[in-house]
């Protein structure tokens, strides 16, 4: 059975699918769904709060931001400058999370009243989260999550961005 695994593994390996071999595959999906799992717990504070901004919105962002960061440390190893290809890449995640955060900030109304600031922070670090786990930093990025959850459900300022 070993025998059809490493056959599998190597064949998809030569067709380009990506995995060199088991422990590969496990540690990228791994990784991949616990970014995934993280931007949900975001995700589904806000959506209980009626947001557009969901579980589906912070899961994707979550998955994206994991995703590029494990491609670019999967197919930049052995490379010496590894570390510069993973900063420049970390770089351009917050950079464009940014932008789609900004997308969710709306001016209200009222003079001076301004909407999805929290929604927007929660996108991003939801994004962070995602290139945490992407890198193998898995408890910080849970501290993070659990954190922010903890200031988004049990906060007692309450305001219209809420």
């Amino acid at each position: 059975m070993n025998d059809f695994w490493t056959t599998l593994f190597s064949y998809l390996g030569e067709i380009g699918f990506g995995f060199d071999d088991t422990h590969q595959a496990v540690r990228v999906v791994g990784r991949l769904v616990l970014a995934a799992l993280l931007g949900g717990v975001v995700g589904w504070e806000r959506e209980r709060r009626g947001r557009a901004a969901g579980v589906r919105t912070h899961m994707i962002v979550a998955l994206g931001a994991a995703l590029f960061t494990v491609a670019a440390m999967e197919t930049a190893v052995g490379y010496a400058d590894r570390p510069l290809v993973l900063s420049q890449v970390i770089r351009g995640i917050a950079t464009g999370v940014g932008f789609l955060g900004a997308g969710a900030i709306l001016k209200g109304d009222q003079p001076g009243q301004v909407l999805g600031l929290t929604t927007a922070a929660g996108i991003w670090l939801t994004a962070a989260a995602g290139m945490a786990v992407g890198a193998g930093w898995f408890m910080p990025a849970a501290v993070g999550v659990a954190l922010s959850w903890a200031v988004l459900a049990f906060s007692r300022i309450t305001s219209p961005d809420e």
